[in-house]
């Protein structure tokens, strides 16, 4: 199973159950910057008590592993579980949205993309990419996360909503994290 087979999985499902939902993390920067390999898929989703069943019922348990009880807490706290495929050793971050005014910002500006023949899925915009990876790199210091909004910022270019990243990055404190990956995105074009 490869991660396209892996979204078709759950999207469709998603779909008709009306689940919020977007793509984002390194999927997300590589259909808009420079892809690269990851075992892990990372999805946000709007999710309440009575999709806990409609998640369980998306990963047949004998090829996956799902935890009803962790999807129970993450529901219940704002917070993130696991699908694991065993078999591939692919695995679903699934990121469960407490829809404060940055996500429901991140909701209303995604984007729908075709990630392989047929599968069609809702994706984090590339600013809203940025803005996530420029969070992850203030909690990890990762190099990866400023080396794909380098990515993201290359080729996607004048079409980067500049203003909403600048608001945003005010607004969550990562001014330091925006001027090293600008400053990154520079160099590596000078180069």
């Amino acid at each position: 199973m490869d991660p396209a087979e892996l979204l078709r999985v759950c999207v469709p499902v998603f779909e008709r159950s009306s689940i919020g939902y977007f793509v984002t993390g390194s999927i997300a920067s590589g259909v808009y910057g420079e892809a690269r390999f990851t075992r892990d898929i990372d999805i946000v989703v709007h999710l309440g008590g009575a999709d806990i069943e409609v998640i369980v019922a998306c990963f047949p348990e004998s090829e996956f592993y799902v935890s009803p009880d962790a999807v129970r807490e993450a529901i219940n706290r704002a917070s993130q579980f696991n699908v694991l495929h065993p078999a591939s050793g692919l695995k679903l971050d699934f990121m469960v949205s407490a829809m404060g005014e940055f996500d429901r910002s991140r909701f209303a500006r995604t984007r729908t993309a075709e990630l392989a023949p047929g599968l069609e899925v809702r994706l984090a915009s590339p600013e809203d990419v940025i803005l996530k990876k420029l969070e992850y790199f203030r909690a990890g210091g990762s190099d990866k996360h400023i080396r794909d909004i380098a990515g993201v910022l290359r080729f996607q270019g004048e079409s980067v909503d500049a203003v909403y990243i600048q608001r945003w990055v005010e607004r969550l404190g990562l001014t330091e994290q925006w001027d090293l990956a600008r400053a990154r995105t520079r160099e590596e074009d000078a180069s």
